[in-house]
Parts: C-alpha cells; structure tokens; sequence
C-alpha cells in the first residue's frame, strides 16, 4: 500500500520576506568581507567578456578546442603586451624624466615669482605663505610615490598576485561562459525568459561596444595625438599621446583634462621646434585640440564605439564623479557603460510599472529553445537533437 505523503506547505509572504532579507544580509556581509577582491573580480570579468569574441573565432575558425584556443589567446596577449613593454617602456621613462625636470623648473620659477607681496583686486597677497600652502598640498600629493623600496617590492609582489589571480579567473570564465549563462536564464521563470534574454543582448552590446571598440578608439586617439604633438612640437609627446588615449575612457570630461594639462606644458615648456612665443603655442594646442574634439566626437566615436554608449555630457561628469567616490579608478572608467546599462533596465521597470510593453515586438525571431537545450546545442555544434553538426 502506496502511502501519499502530505503536501508540502506554501511559505507565507512573511517567510518570503524574512528569507529574502536574511539572504541579501548574507550578501551585504560577504561583499563587504571580501571587498579587496571586488576589484579583481571585476578586472578579470572585463578581460574575458573582451578576449571571449577571440577566443570564439579561433575555436571555430581553426577547428580546435575551446582550451587550446584559450591557451593560443593568453599566449599571443602575453607576447604582445612583453613586446609593447620592451618598445614603449624605455621612451615613456625618458619622457617621463625629462617631463620631471621641467616641472622642477617650473616650480622654481613659480616660487620665485610667488615670494613677494603682490596686490589682487585691492587685497594685499603674502605670496610667501602662498607659496607654503601650495607646496605642502603638493607634497601631500605626491608622497605616496616617495615610498620604500621595501615597499615597491611589496607592492610588486601583491599586484603579481592580483595579476595571477584575474588571469585564472578570466580563463575559467572563458571556459565556462556558456554554462554560466544557460545557468541564469534556468533560474529566470519562463514567462520572464524571453525579456531577461533581450535586456542581455542590449546589455552585452552596450558593454561590448564600450570596451572593445573603446580599446580600439584609445589606440586610434593615441597614434592621433602623438603624431599631432610631434608635428607642432609639443613636448613629451608619446606621454601626451598615451594620456589622451586613456582619457578616451573618460567621456566628454576626459577632452577637458586632456587640454588642461597640454596648456601647462605648451606655456611653461613651450614648442620643440616653433618659434613662437609660448603663450602663441598655447592658442596652438587649443586650436588643433579644438579641430581634433570635433573629429573625435563627430567621426571616430560614432563610427567605432557606436551611439549604444552616447549619453549627455552632464549625465557624464556627474556619473564619472559618482563612480570616483565609489570605487576609485574603476569606477571612473565604468561610469558610462554602467550609467547606460541603468537607462535600460530602468526603462524596462518603467514600462513593467505602467503595465505596458517595455520592448518592440520582433515578429521575425522564431522562439527560442529552452536554455538547457541552447547550451547543449553550443557545446555539441548540433542544431537539434538527434541532428548533424
């Protein structure tokens, strides 16, 4: 005799909500424990979602494994960046030296002019306590690189271990990128499946067109910048030009810091070969800045990274300010991918809570399988079960 066993009993929508708490309280605690490794994390999430496209394209294209293709793109990375190093390193340091003695110079000069009393707008101006203010604020800011060198060898020392630790977890995430994301869509309900899958695809292109087409762009803006710094004689112009390029990931905001500081130089350290005086060399720089800013926004941004990404300035400035408070660096150069991701699910709770469609209707896509099926279908090369390759 076949004994039924009792229905097992709903939660109550208190019990719902106390587990839900006690859940994201967990969360909350184990972010905050291991917060030094929120980081990493991040940096090795980014350098898979970036390398993944590769990866895929020699796994298909040279008919090999998914780990020998892994292995064949950490390889080549690897080669490149040691070979970027050996290139690049030597000149950036010369520059870097001489760029360190001009700005000795220079803060001779300034305190020199400073150490006298002046009159501004009928106030009388002790440039002497000036001075010392100033000096001390700089030298705050500069102290964290007179360290040690038992300090730089530590400092070594952990960022090598950091380094290791995104690389392996970039190449497991490579690895087993489609079982992660078959996983997530089963723990979606299926009626929800088919809008988790299309706010994915407009998240990925978002972040896809960010990073790999921002890579490209800073190249690009790099190459740009040096040779317009070699042709009007602006000092240090490789230094100039791999700032500008990293400023590229600083929408609107980054053209600005950019001009600042190529003003500074071009008025203290003037052109290499122009004879002009230095403050017609600044009009210089701000002219080609200017013609090069309309270029950049007007061409190569549209054309290499795409409109996905585009987002008002002040919108910008406020997230990239946001992001600097909240996670430093990172957070700067993830302002706008972030900002942007946030505009769509936003949208789409906006529509849920208005009860109205939050996505156009594609009467063309046929519907999808389910994600078990998806992923096994990926993984065999297969297009149904029982069917060829």
């Amino acid at each position: 005799m076949v004994v039924e066993s009792p229905a097992r009993p709903a939660w109550s929508p208190m019990t719902r909500l106390i587990v839900v708490l006690v859940l994201l309280t967990g969360l909350g605690f184990l972010l905050y424990r291991f917060r030094v490794a929120i980081a990493p994390l991040v940096l090795a999430l980014i350098l898979a979602f970036v390398l993944s496209p590769l990866v895929k394209r020699l796994q298909n294209g040279l008919k090999i494994s998914r780990s020998l293709a892994i292995l064949i793109t950490y390889l080549a990375l690897f080669l490149a960046f040691a070979g970027l190093l050996v290139l690049i390193i030597p000149l950036v340091i010369r520059e870097a030296r001489q760029f360190g003695e001009t700005l000795r110079f220079t803060l001779a000069q300034a305190r020199e002019w400073l150490n006298q009393r002046f009159m501004l707008a009928g106030l009388e101006i002790d440039g002497a306590v000036l001075w010392a203010r100033l000096n001390g604020e700089l030298q705050d800011l500069l102290q964290p690189l007179f360290i040690t060198t038992l300090d730089v060898v530590v400092r070594l020392f952990e960022s090598l271990i950091w380094i290791v630790f995104i690389v392996i977890v970039s190449i497991y995430l490579i690895k087993d990128s489609e079982a992660i994301v078959a996983w997530f869509e089963r723990q979606v309900p299926a009626a929800y499946r088919a809008d988790f899958i299309r706010l994915r695809e407009e998240l990925n292109t978002i972040w896809s067109a960010f990073f790999r087409g921002q890579l490209l762009l800073s190249l690009i803006v790099t190459c740009i910048i040096t040779l317009e710094a070699l042709l009007i004689g602006l000092p240090y112009a490789l230094v100039m030009g791999i700032f500008a390029g990293l400023m590229e990931f600083m929408p609107s905001l980054g053209h600005g810091i950019w001009l600042a500081a190529a003003v500074l130089v071009a008025f203290f350290a003037g052109s290499s070969w122009l004879p002009i005086p230095n403050w017609a060399f600044v009009l210089v720089v701000l002219g080609f800045h200017i013609l090069f800013t309309q270029f950049d926004l007007n061409y190569l941004i549209p054309r290499v990274i795409g409109r996905s990404v585009r987002l008002p300035p002040l919108v910008v400035i406020l997230g990239i300010v946001g992001g600097a408070a909240v996670a430093g660096v990172l957070g700067v150069v993830l302002a706008a991918p972030t900002i942007a991701s946030l505009r769509v699910l936003l949208r789409y709770l906006y529509a849920e809570l208005l009860n109205e469609e939050p996505f156009t209707p594609d009467l063309t896509s046929p519907p999808l399988p389910p994600p078990d099926l998806r992923w096994w279908q990926k993984r065999s090369g297969k297009k149904k079960l029982g069917g060829k390759p």
